[in-house]
């Protein structure tokens, strides 16, 4: 029997929803048994457009993400007028969640000229349609490394706006709760501003559902003390809301050893993390795969799944030692949590929102965030005396610099929006 299109489209968001759908209760991801969720996940972007679109592909794929161990992938960029159905029921039948970059190439919002305005929110809202149906869902990034230099914490606001209007719009459409967070790079003098910035103010509904860190402070041999994670550790105990690693496996000096997985879910970490997501699946110039489709060529070379010098498509094949390496060390690793039944989040640290500093930080308390339409102007001085409305302590930073940034390839990228420009003060 020859099946229709949509009949197709529907068997394959069938097979997409047999996964348990996954929530978040306290600083946890919980199955709808009440199991906690831990990510062990590799991120996902074969093409700039929308790697979830070749139904072969994410089949060859999915069959050795498995065998890897992987139970998560993150994707940055989707094109939202795709259809997905076959390659997220495939991702599903192998166990594999998904977590969504919201933002696209022209949408993204940008750190030293921020603004949000209509034309992204209906942007960020179209992925959304797309995706909220499949169980497999586990979660959407508001962005990625939007603040990605010490001096633009100017555009938090926006993140939080941003963030604010599609749980706004999530929960308007009456559509499940997937949670929505941010993505951040590991800049030592904001990280912990950042993460409590984007939890505090009193109101759920403004605040990031999850806070997740792009860290590659970990470079083999090292240990959890030396490495830095000592110190994440600090600023994340008891947070009020699922953290996990967006990004991580340095690679310097090599080769990967991902030693740090033990520290992440192991009695160091296990109680405040939710697990972590390895850069990346496909081998690029920045030697962070796992797998490669085929041989190096030259830059200047061109084809049907080619792009940069690298076969974005074929069967995948491993990366001598990372990807063994990975595999044997998630085989060894079972994290131990806790039941939802037995979990009670009543000893969370309700972050104040943190005070300008001299290091960079310059959202002073709880400002008033931007609504629709309104653009930032204007230049900043941290002013650490002034009087918000919310004040905190300010978190010092914890943490060493990045010392092995992946140059990644496949980023997000911004061409200008015209929106409604205002002037937007940020200090109150």
């Amino acid at each position: 029997m020859k099946l229709s299109w949509l009949s197709v489209a529907l068997l394959g968001a069938g097979a997409a929803n047999a996964l348990d759908v996954i929530s978040v209760k306290g600083n946890k991801f919980f199955d709808s048994k009440g199991k906690q969720f831990f990510m062990k996940g590799v991120a996902y972007q074969l093409t700039p457009a929308d790697p979830l679109v070749d139904a072969e592909q994410c089949s060859r794929d999915a069959t050795l993400m498995k065998t890897l161990g992987a139970n998560t992938i993150r994707v940055y960029h989707v094109d939202p007028k795709a259809d997905h159905s076959k390659c997220m029921a495939t991702f599903a039948d192998a166990g594999i969640y998904t977590l969504i970059d919201l933002d696209t190439f022209d949408t993204y919002i940008l750190p030293n000229d921020p603004w949000w305005n209509q034309t992204q929110h209906d942007r960020y809202a179209e992925v959304m349609d797309a995706f909220i149906d499949f169980n497999n869902v586990l979660g959407f990034f508001i962005g990625n490394e939007i603040i990605a230099m010490a001096n633009q914490s100017q555009v938090a606001p926006f993140i939080k706006s941003a963030t604010r209007d599609m749980k706004a719009y999530r929960d308007k459409k009456g559509y499940r709760k997937v949670p929505i967070g941010y993505s951040a790079a590991d800049i030592a003098e904001l990280r912990p501003m950042l993460q409590d910035y984007l939890t505090c103010g009193g109101r759920e509904a403004d605040n990031v559902d999850f806070f997740a860190l792009n860290s590659y402070e970990w470079c083999d041999k090292t240990t959890y003390a030396v490495s830095g994670y000592a110190n994440l550790q600090k600023t994340a105990e008891n947070f009020p809301v699922p953290i996990f690693f967006s990004e991580t496996g340095c690679n310097v000096p090599g080769p990967r050893l991902f030693d740090d997985q033990e520290a992440i879910f192991g009695p160091e970490m296990v109680n405040d993390w939710s697990g972590s997501i390895v850069y990346e699946w496909i081998e690029e110039a920045n030697h962070y795969g796992l797998i490669s489709y085929g041989p190096k060529v030259e830059p200047t070379v061109t084809g049907k799944n080619i792009e940069g010098g690298f076969t974005r498509a074929g069967t995948p094949q491993p990366v001598t030692p990372d990807f063994e390496n990975l595999r044997s060390k998630w085989a060894t690793i079972t994290p131990k949590g806790v039941a939802s039944s037995d979990y009670t989040p009543t000893d969370l640290s309700t972050r104040a929102c943190p005070t300008s500093t001299k290091d960079g930080w310059l959202i002073n308390g709880n400002v008033a965030l931007p609504t629709v339409g309104e653009t930032f102007q204007g230049t900043f001085t941290p002013t650490p005396t002034a009087n918000p409305s919310d004040t905190g302590s300010a978190a010092s930073p914890s943490s060493t610099k990045n010392p092995a940034p992946p140059n990644k390839e496949i980023a997000g990228m911004s061409i200008g929006l015209v929106g409604v420009m205002l002037i937007f003060t940020l200090w109150l």
